[in-house]
């Protein structure tokens, strides 16, 4: 019999079935019953597994969730494919791009009063023209942006258009903002082509509503006022003085006409192009695209305002766009109203003043540099029949053998034109 039958088991003796005895269980010193060594590690690597676990499920969550909003906010951008489809039928006719990179981007306000919250703005009768038309040049290299509006009734050759019900009008020479109506956003774009020789790259539409969601995105623009403004017509009634505009009050700012200034068209170009360049200001503030509470309402509020061409019909199309505008300073991002006069044949109507406006078509043609000065109606001299400041000394007459559609050759000097930057429009 062996020595150990009939005593008990202990860690240095196996158990009566011949089980090996288990290893001894070290305790750490002064630690009193609580294990190390196997039994820690065994409960750490749970610890981690845990962790990892509820990590990963923060990381689907978070994920989700920002899936959702990028799935949301490009959602929310209509795509015009009937613009498309109409401006493929006409791709022979339209410019060639002269300089690679270089962008020109058409902003069109539409007058329409259908839609949410629009009709108080006057009765829908079926029509939509643009109230406001920008054609936005951005530089190759992306130091400079330019902004040039195209008055609304200024006369000039419309092609033939195919209108929403499939016929097609006459080619006319006709008020601008008729294009709009007659064959929508591909009307206009190739009016506009036709008029400079520029290639449109990209367009954007926005109503009453989209305008008004993004001043009360970013709680309102700052502008100054020198005199009061009591316009029915626009819902707007301020004191003279400093105001930050709401979505409301801006929208009447911008769209008032015979209760502000000289009651002229160029006034209310002037005041747009003004107020667009204090947003362009607030936008651009840390304020803003540094804090996400204030960043959402502005994306959602842009892109539900928004129809545009198939390649920025996404959030990626237009991060693409802005990405390259973030880093513009803002005494280059310049805002000017392309050189025009009162018609010969009728004073309600505008014409291009020439050689100014080639001159200007061509710069922006050929990505050239131009500048822009603000407007002193106290010492430029004023043209009694037009009211219009008489800006020819700024442009001159070259008679160079330049190739103005040439991008390897750059004109020069640059010519000066009359308008304002970004960095002018702060309250003094």
């Amino acid at each position: 019999m062996s020595d150990t039958a009939g005593m008990p088991a202990g860690p240095d003796r196996p158990d009566p079935d011949g089980t090996p005895p288990e290893p001894p269980t070290t305790y750490a010193p002064g630690a009193g019953s609580s294990p190390t060594g196997a039994g820690i590690a065994r409960r750490r690597r749970r610890w981690l597994r845990w962790t990892a676990m509820g990590a990963a499920g923060l990381v689907l969550v978070a994920g989700g969730a920002g899936w959702a909003v990028y799935n949301k906010l490009d959602g929310n951008i209509t795509e015009d494919t009937d613009a498309a489809a109409e401006l493929a039928r006409y791709e022979k006719e339209r410019p060639t791009p002269l300089v690679h990179d270089a962008q020109n981007i058409l902003l069109i306000g539409s007058d329409t009063r259908s839609g949410r919250g629009n009709k108080k703005y006057g009765r829908d009768k079926g029509t939509e023209r643009s109230d406001t038309t920008i054609l936005l040049h951005l530089a190759a290299d992306r130091q400079s942006a330019t902004a040039v509006s195209i008055p609304r009734d200024v006369m000039v050759d419309i092609p033939s258009c195919r209108k929403s019900d499939g016929s097609r009008t006459r080619a006319q020479f006709a008020q601008f903002n008729w294009a709009f109506q007659f064959g929508g956003t591909a009307c206009t774009i190739r009016t506009v082509e036709k008029m400079t020789k520029i290639r449109v790259d990209h367009h954007m539409v926005v109503d009453f509503a989209g305008f008004k969601d993004m001043v009360n995105a970013v709680d309102g623009v700052q502008v100054c006022l020198k005199a009061p403004i009591n316009d029915s017509d626009a819902h707007l009634k301020l004191p003279a003085g400093r105001h930050t505009l709401n979505g409301e009050q801006a929208l009447g700012y911008v769209r008032a006409r015979k209760s502000i200034g000289n009651g002229s068209d160029t006034d209310r170009m002037d005041r747009q192009q003004q107020f667009l360049a204090a947003l362009v200001n607030k936008v651009q503030s840390n304020d803003v695209l540094l804090n996400p509470a204030k960043l959402y309402p502005v994306l959602d509020a842009a892109t539900s305002s928004l129809t545009t061409d198939p390649a920025l019909a996404s959030l990626r199309g237009l991060y693409e766009l802005v990405r390259g505008m973030r880093n513009i300073p803002t005494e280059q991002v310049q805002f000017l109203t392309v050189p025009r006069r009162s018609y010969v044949y009728d004073a309600n109507r505008d014409e291009l003043v020439e050689p100014a406006a080639e001159e200007l078509f061509t710069r922006l043609r050929t990505d050239a540099p131009l500048q822009v000065t603000r407007k002193e109606p106290e010492t430029a001299p004023v043209d009694e029949e037009t009211q219009e400041y008489d800006d020819s000394e700024d442009h001159g007459d070259s008679e160079s053998d330049e190739k103005p559609d040439d991008p390897s050759h750059t004109p020069s000097p640059a010519p000066t034109f009359r308008g304002n930057t970004a960095a002018g429009t702060t309250c003094e």
